[in-house]
Formats: C-alpha cells, sequence, structure tokens
C-alpha cells in the first residue's frame, strides 16, 4: 500500500487552516465589531494587508493538499486582488481609521463573508480573543 504525499496533510496545515478562518472572521466582522476588537490596539494597516497577503498566498499550498476546497481558494484570491488594489499611501496608518474612511475594506468584508458562507454556511463568529489572529 502507497502513500500519496498530495493526499497527506502538512503537520501545519490544521494551524494554517484556523487562522485562516479567525483573520476570514476578523475581515468579515461589520465594522463597528472590528472597532470595538481593535479597542485601545494601535494595529497598522499596513500589518492588516501583509497578514492577509500572506493568508491568501498560503491558501493555494492549503487547497493542493486538502485544507481547503478548491471553491475557497476564488473568494481568497479576489480578496487578494483587492488588497493588490489598495493604493500604497491608504495602506498607512491604523486599520481602525482606514476601516471608517477606505471603502475598499468594504468590499473584503464582503468578500470575507462570502468566503466564510461558503465555507462553514455563516459568517457570523465570535472575534477572535487577544491580539491579531497569527499563523504560529
Amino acid at each position: 500500500m502507497s502513500c500519496d504525499p498530495a493526499l497527506v496533510n502538512h503537520p501545519g496545515d490544521a494551524q494554517l487552516h484556523t487562522w485562516t478562518l479567525r483573520f476570514m472572521t476578523l475581515l468579515a466582522a461589520d465594522t463597528q465589531d472590528q472597532l470595538a476588537w481593535l479597542g485601545e490596539r494601535e494595529v497598522l494597516t499596513e500589518d492588516v494587508f501583509e497578514e492577509a497577503e500572506l493568508l491568501c498566498r498560503v491558501s493555494e499550498g492549503l487547497v493542493e493538499r486538502g485544507a481547503l476546497e478548491p471553491e475557497d481558494l476564488r473568494d481568497l484570491r479576489a480578496i487578494r486582488r483587492r488588497l493588490g488594489e489598495i493604493n500604497a499611501t491608504c495602506r498607512i496608518g491604523l486599520w481602525g481609521n482606514a476601516l471608517a474612511s477606505d471603502a475598499a475594506w468594504d468590499d473584503i468584508r464582503s468578500l470575507a463573508r462570502r468566503f466564510l458562507l461558503t465555507r462553514l454556511g455563516d459568517w457570523r463568529r465570535p472575534l477572535p480573543a487577544g491580539g491579531a489572529p497569527a499563523p504560529g
């Protein structure tokens, strides 16, 4: 009996899958909930942008290894494209300010909701506890 390496999940896939769901939950939340989650945290827009970009890149491997479904990739790619359209000057400053002033985050919110609806059947989930969700 041989084992097809393409069908065996990488040891870190469960953690990456959880990170994906937690981060998408944060991106999908209503603006007021995102701002409440931020509270006194001074999260930079660039950090959120980079985290989302990384998540979208690693999702390709998660799909290849069966930890995410191919249809999940559609929404994650759409989020990555929308992130790529954000002007570099709009990535400067605090994410809380960007949420209130840049319509791109409304688009990203809708795409994250669609991802969660496809994946879990509902986008409404408790926001991650503590700081920003991170892969490691």
